[in-house]
């Protein structure tokens, strides 16, 4: 599981090492926080949902932690010379992605029922995704680097 920061596309091979000093300095400036799974939604919506997410409890100063490390991660993101997905940053922990739009109001009651244990964010993963290289065509995922937060 795991909760995107910043979106891109394509990364080239000589921008990743840049990318990942970046990600370094970002999440060092960041402190640990706690997070735990809680409720849940659908993208757009639940009537035409293509995305069942899980949702995140915060305390307003983890919300604020998470925000400025999503922000961190772009603004590396940019200065490695890449271009982010510019959608606002929605923290979320996606669940299943459906073929086609789908009514999903009964999933989002099971979803908004859902409390899970409680955790500590502590670092930020850059990962890589090979689109259609894993199990049944799926993606393949590869941890690039491990980053601690606070250094």
């Amino acid at each position: 599981l795991h909760v995107t920061l910043a979106f891109l596309d394509s990364v080239s091979d000589h921008a990743v090492e840049d990318l990942e000093e970046g990600l370094a300095r970002a999440a060092a400036r960041r402190s640990a926080f706690p997070a735990r799974v809680a409720g849940g939604g659908a993208f757009p919506d639940a009537a035409h949902a293509r995305v069942l997410y899980a949702g995140l409890e915060l305390t307003f100063e983890a919300r604020t932690e998470l925000d400025r490390l999503a922000t961190g991660a772009r603004a590396a993101a940019g200065r490695a010379g890449l271009s982010v997905d510019g959608q606002r940053f929605r923290p979320h922990l996606t669940v299943a992605r459906l073929g086609h739009a789908t009514e999903a109001t009964r999933w989002l009651r099971i979803l908004d029922s859902y409390e899970g244990p409680s955790w500590t964010v502590d670092r930020v993963a850059l990962v890589a995704s090979y689109l259609g290289e894993g199990p049944r065509g799926r993606p393949r995922y590869e941890t690039v680097a491990e980053l601690p937060l606070g250094g």
